[in-house]
């Protein structure tokens, strides 16, 4: 199921991100021959959205929403939803992701509305939804109860005031510490610990609320910490969640001192009218002059903002409405805990389990417009409250037809957790959902694991009897290059759409894929864009070069390997069995979420076995060949491999593989590369003897070039290698295919043998026990060469003299950062280790 995007804007990088993930599974699994649905759509995220609305409806118009009304307002946002949900779903498109677009869904298209309601209602009849009176989180900007999940709590220097309660009879006072003084006009008790020896005899004494005059009890409870402040703490059961509770206990009445914008309201007195930090201020002022403020001290502590607005929320005591959340998080606990639901990295169980023990009930009402309706419906008669899935034409209990609805909507996540089956038809009973339910795989972030995975896990269970989906994904956050989250605020974000402009939308899958590590943060600067091009150049050129040398060959469109085995040299074999690993590791690597391994050992194994090493090493059979059958066994091969490289790599490019397959296909293969089968592994092939050949032959053609490259050997002087083996194998094998260091070591002629000696002037390498010496006399000046390395040690000597006795300066050792002090050192060993290499080549040509 895609995490449906939110229609507040349009896609940034963590979409980009997320459906690179998706996209890859989806084509991956349609290609291995699964029946595949991928559901698009968006979200209507009711407080973003109402609150990006209305501040476009401020800055351009200079309107609020209540100067519109709540029907013209809500028409507003319908029109920012068809824009932007239209742009998201192009977006979408241009990333490539291969969704089925004729589904396309919106949270509050009519069915999925149909859905909320059912979903509602069943709870509701259940018992599991009820109103009632409670302490939510108030964002006075939204003007809106929010979640606990929505609140964003920072870390900010405040006060702890220490105020003197006196004690009603006049025999003294109690000194309470809070952080919030304005809220004190709301108290209806102070609270001790009930085994605080401090407070023994004060319990059940009457307080006197300062500046207020009520009479207040010293009640003990043992959520009372004696340690905080003095040991004694106010009680504001309108106000504080944990002062609600205690309240509870004892049975004190809640006193509401703000409206719904923060400001006092009537029960505040004299502060009635006033801003609640204003309000704070004069608290204190007077209590200063009353002689009641103790002291004050600094105080750090942790403040919770609006996630949508930030402004500092308002604990508040309010009447919503609830989902009674245990019954549904017991079962939900219990199938991820029985290993039905699997977490991908493993460790985010533990984070779900951990939620879900913890869980408090859902307050699911927003006082907001746009959303779904609560389906309750009030007589404006007697007041007889009903849920229904339509507004009754008459009131049950008075017949009488003046029926009001809820005034409230849903908290989004309450359409968002039925998404995995209400997208396919439900509450009907239909056969997308018989056939695709429960789904196999959700890929999401970390920071909606509660808001939203948890809660469709549950809905699944509720609703469908069964789970929404058998593994979650979980992958990391998108950060800047320096580590910091992107943000507007911020101005780092990425503009996905202007990389795929810049460097195409398979460069930015790629590269995003080839930058992850198993639900990891991923650090990412634009130029990281530069890896997926330059891949996408070498693919282009690989398929070029293929593409101009198969005219006027024989090409067999249903060409097999195994048909031509004995025709084949080393190089043929061994790329085929270096093809058919990658297959098999792939595939595994695909089965089991490693995204990160899919892309690098495609990479290593397109980039560097086959164009690097197979496409340089056909050259000669290519264009020199007296033998036509060669051209054709190695240009079948080569095509052979450059299709089902093009497979391999279809799911996370699927633009360069979709155009080059269009090229190479056969008549009888599919008309699509996305609809072609996945590459099998023919474990025939596979042949470790073959790879430790070829490696041997590889590692042989590398030292020969580094040879000519740390002897400035010209690129077009060819050289004679000799080389002293006493292990015949190898010593034949080197013979036979004399011709690879020929063409790719610029190498003249090579002479094998247990009896070759080492002639004078020579560099030598050894490898696997093999020595080789290139002669360099006739290659190179050998003088000119041996005062060149002579001037470049004594460069090299000057400059690790000075680095060793910066090094062992105690004063830069103890006073440098310790990054600057790594990087000398690091410089030190470098330079060392160049300078053996330039002392050995001077040896070498002493020698």
């Amino acid at each position: 199921m895609i995490p449906p995007p939110n229609v507040t804007d349009v896609l940034h990088m963590g979409h980009a991100y997320n459906n690179t993930f998706q996209d890859i599974l989806i084509r991956y699994h349609r290609m291995a021959g699964y029946n595949t649905l991928w559901i698009p759509g968006t979200d209507h995220a009711g407080i973003a959205t109402q609150n990006v609305v209305e501040r476009r409806l401020a800055k351009e118009e200079g309107l609020t929403r209540h100067d519109l009304g709540r029907e013209k307002f809500v028409e507003r946002v319908w029109q920012w939803q068809k824009k932007y949900g239209g742009i998201i779903i192009n977006q979408l498109k241009r990333l490539g992701s291969s969704c089925d677009w004729q589904r396309t869904r919106f949270t509050m298209d009519e069915g999925l509305s149909r859905a909320v309601i059912e979903a509602f209602v069943r709870l509701y009849e259940k018992g599991l939804i009820y109103r009632g009176k409670y302490i939510i989180n108030w964002c006075p900007r939204c003007q809106t109860a929010i979640s606990d999940e929505e609140v964003v709590h920072k870390d900010q220097e405040g006060s702890l005031w220490y105020i003197r309660y006196p004690v009603k009879d006049g025999s003294g006072y109690i000194t309470v510490a809070t952080t919030r003084p304005e809220s004190m006009l709301g108290d209806t008790a102070v609270a001790v610990h009930p085994e605080d020896k401090r407070y023994k005899k004060m319990i059940g004494k009457t307080l006197v609320l300062p500046l207020i005059g009520r009479e207040i009890p010293v009640v003990a409870d043992n959520a009372v910490d004696p340690k905080f402040g003095t040991g004694a703490v106010k009680v504001t059961p309108a106000h504080d969640p944990n002062d609600f509770e205690i309240s509870q206990r004892h049975h004190l009445p809640a006193v509401v001192v703000m409206d719904e914008t923060a400001t006092m309201n009537e029960n505040a007195g004299r502060f009635a009218g006033m801003d609640r930090f204003a309000c704070r201020k004069a608290v204190v002022e007077e209590l200063r002059k009353q002689g009641l403020l103790e002291k004050i001290e600094k105080h750090q502590h942790a403040v919770g903002h609006c996630q949508r607005c930030d402004t500092i929320i308002e604990p508040y005591l309010s009447e919503q409405w609830f989902v009674k959340i245990k019954p549904l998080a017991e079962p939900a606990l219990r199938v991820v805990q029985e290993g039905k639901i699997r977490f991908i990295p493993e460790r985010w169980t533990k984070v779900y389990e951990n939620w879900m023990v913890n869980i408090r009930d859902w307050c699911i009402s927003r006082q907001l417009w746009w959303g779904h309706r609560i389906p309750v419906f009030y007589c404006q008669d007697c007041g007889e409250q009903m849920v229904d899935r339509q507004k009754p034409e008459k009131c049950r209990k008075c017949g009488n037809g003046r029926i009001e609805q809820d005034s409230d909507v849903l908290d989004t996540w309450f359409s968002s957790w039925l998404w995995p089956f209400s997208t396919m038809g439900w509450p009907d009973k239909t056969p997308d959902l018989e056939y695709f339910y429960p789904t196999d795989t959700l890929v999401t972030g970390p920071d909606i694991i509660f808001f939203w995975v948890a809660r469709m896990i549950m809905a699944g269970l509720e609703f469908m009897g069964d789970i929404p989906f058998r593994y979650v994904y979980i992958h990391g956050i998108i950060r800047d290059e320096f580590g910091r989250k992107m943000s507007k605020s911020l101005g780092n974000g990425i503009d996905p759409i202007e990389m795929i402009e810049k460097y195409s939308a398979d460069a930015v899958r790629f590269s995003l894929m080839a930058l992850t590590s198993e639900g990891q943060d991923i650090n990412l600067a634009e130029s990281k864009f530069e890896m997926g091009r330059n891949f996408s150049n070498k693919i282009w050129n690989a398929f070029r070069f293929i593409a101009m040398n198969r005219e006027n060959a024989e090409i067999d469109p249903n060409f097999q390997p195994a048909k031509v085995r004995e025709q084949m040299e080393l190089a043929d074999r061994w790329v085929l069995s270096r093809y058919f690993a990658t297959v098999e590791q792939i595939t595994d690597h695909l089965e089991k979420f490693r995204f990160n391994d899919y892309v690098s050992t495609f990479y290593s194994f397109f980039w560097h076995d086959f164009c690097d090493w197979y496409l340089e090493l056909i050259k000669p059979r290519l264009y020199q060949a007296e033998d036509p059958g060669q051209r054709s066994l190695v240009l079948n091969v080569a095509l052979y491999i450059l299709k089902g490289s093009m497979k391999l790599l279809h799911p996370v490019m699927p633009f360069i593989t979709e155009e080059i397959w269009q090229h190479v296909r056969a008549a009888e293969d599919p008309e699509s590369i996305m609809i072609a089968s996945w590459p099998e592994t023919e474990k025939g092939w596979i042949s470790a003897e073959t790879d430790r050949q070829m490696a041997f032959l590889q590692e042989v053609i590398r030292s020969v070039r580094t040879i000519r490259g740390e002897m400035n050997v010209p690129p077009g002087k060819k050289a004679t290698v000799l080389v002293h083996d006493e292990d015949e194998e190898r010593a034949e094998l080197l013979r036979r295919y004399e011709g690879y260091l020929k063409n790719l070591a610029a190498v003249e002629s090579c002479e094998v043998g247990a009896g070759v000696k080492r002639p004078p002037q020579s560099a030598s390498a050894v490898v696997e026990g093999a020595e080789i010496y290139v002669p360099l006399g006739g290659l190179i000046d050998i003088d000119v060469e041996k005062a060149r390395l002579q001037k470049e040690i004594e460069r090299l000597e000057g400059i690790l003299e000075k680095l060793n006795l910066k090094l062992t300066n105690q004063n830069f050792l103890t006073r440098a950062p310790k990054e600057v002090v790594e990087k000398e050192r690091a410089k030190k060993a470098q330079f060392e280790e160049t300078l053996e290499k330039l002392r050995n080549n001077l040896a070498q040509l002493s020698g």
